[in-house]
């Protein structure tokens, strides 16, 4: 019997301490919010906003080039005899390049000059008959004063003269003729002597000696060859139509060259195109772009500079251990300073979000009636607004913000924030689905 009373005693403390254990467990789940529909809180990472210097980069790649690069054509056509330079030669304006055959325009100019001998020749004749016409003109004239030719007889003496005279005239034109063509002919024989017509390298060469080349007379010539300066390149890049309006000249940038990965480079925006480059068009994927040319200030390809620039280059940097020899054709990502705003306040881009006021008016007057609630969702107009949600003791609070430019990892708060404010960054999910005014939240950031 007292055995029983016991196991009786024993059992009721382990109910008590049961009940006791769910007891506490129930007030704690209260105070959580796991129960009774009690707010949760939600885990969520902050920063203060603060006073940053913000500059708006747009990003666009290309291709790098000369700046300047003189294509060399011929003028006239035949084979090429001699070629003095090689692909990434330097050369000065002024030397000989190549040559081109000279007979066919030295026997022109030997029959030109045999043609002008015998127009010569053809005007001294028209000049000894026109003196000829002119002396039975005269001598006739004198005759008709006296009444001792007849009129008719004077006339035809007369219009002789004169066509004598028109005679010399055109042996004279011809003359002229048969110069302007010797100096033509002339001219084309020095034209197949090619030198350059500046100072640069050779950056392609495209002919071989004993190859024939077609001259510019109706259509293009052959290209031969192209004489660049290779210290002075620049980056060819397409910047997209929604950001060519925040480019100017003058803009600073920064240049990553695919062949020099982790290095970077300066440059400046020195030329906007006025006309796009549209491709796809008609379609969905319709782009339009405008060329943009960015100048490489950073030294380069100094083993392409003649003497003086190479010795200007070393004394502007002479601690520089580095300079990159670019080739044309190269990939480049570019990155242009458009616009900098100093000492404003700034959050992390991702603390800024949107949010649907009209949705918050259409929940406030909700009614019992749930199908005219439905109606009344499915009609209303959506207002979306950029907000940021600041931690008040706990608390999301919602606040509407007007910003300015960004960078790649902060946006300017031109109203609605100050500095040192307590703003929600994360994560993104809670920040973009979940998070509303006045939800509870708990703050857990990470070691930044």
């Amino acid at each position: 019997m007292t055995k029983q009373k016991s196991a009786t005693r024993k059992l009721l403390k382990i109910l008590g301490i049961l009940v006791a254990v769910i007891i506490v467990v129930a007030i704690i789940a209260k105070a959580a919010g796991w129960i009774d529909g009690g707010p949760a809180e939600k885990s969520v990472e902050t920063e203060n906003a603060e006073l940053r210097t913000i500059t708006q980069i747009v990003s666009a790649s290309g291709r790098i080039q000369p700046e300047v690069e003189v294509i060399i054509r011929p003028d006239v056509s035949g084979e090429i005899i001699e070629l003095n330079v090689r692909e990434g030669d330097y050369v000065r304006e002024g030397d000989l390049l190549l040559r081109i055959k000279p007979d066919l325009y030295e026997a022109r100019i030997d029959e030109l000059n045999a043609a002008l001998l015998t127009q010569q020749s053809r005007m001294e004749q028209a000049r000894a008959q026109m003196l000829q016409a002119e002396t039975e003109y005269m001598k006739n004239k004198q005759l008709y004063d006296r009444d001792l030719v007849s009129e008719l007889e004077y006339l035809q003496y007369s219009n002789n003269y004169e066509a004598q005279k028109a005679n010399f005239r055109a042996a004279q034109f011809q003359i002229e003729s048969a110069r302007a063509q010797l100096r033509r002919a002339e001219e084309e024989l020095q034209q197949t002597v090619i030198r350059s017509p500046k100072n640069g390298t050779i950056s392609r060469l495209a002919v071989e000696r004993g190859e024939r080349v077609l001259g510019q007379a109706q259509t293009a010539g052959t290209e031969m060859m192209r004489i660049a300066r290779m210290e002075q390149m620049e980056v060819v890049v397409d910047v997209n139509e929604n950001d060519i309006v925040n480019v100017s000249l003058g803009d600073t940038t920064i240049i990553e060259a695919d062949s020099y990965p982790n290095q970077s480079f300066e440059g400046i925006v020195t030329e906007i195109a006025n006309s796009a480059d549209i491709t796809g068009t008609g379609s969905a994927d319709q782009v339009t772009n405008y060329k943009v040319k960015i100048r490489v200030t950073t030294p380069h390809n100094l083993d392409h500079a003649d003497g003086d620039l190479f010795a200007m280059n070393v004394s502007e940097t002479p601690s520089a251990e580095f300079s990159p020899n670019f080739k044309p054709g190269m990939s480049a990502n570019v990155d242009i300073r458009t616009n900098t705003v100093y000492d404003v306040v700034s959050v992390p881009i991702q603390a800024v979000t949107v949010r649907d006021f009209a949705h918050d008016i259409a929940r406030s007057d909700s009614t019992v009636n749930s199908n005219n609630e439905n109606r009344r969702r499915s009609s209303r107009n959506e207002d979306f607004r950029r907000v940021v949600f600041v931690n008040e003791e706990g608390t999301a609070k919602r606040v509407e913000v007007e910003t300015g430019i960004s960078d790649n990892s902060h946006i300017q708060i031109m109203s609605g924030l100050e500095s040192g404010t307590e703003v929600v960054t994360g994560s993104y999910r809670i920040l973009s689905r979940e998070l509303e005014d006045g939800d509870a939240i708990k703050v857990e950031n990470r070691n930044r």
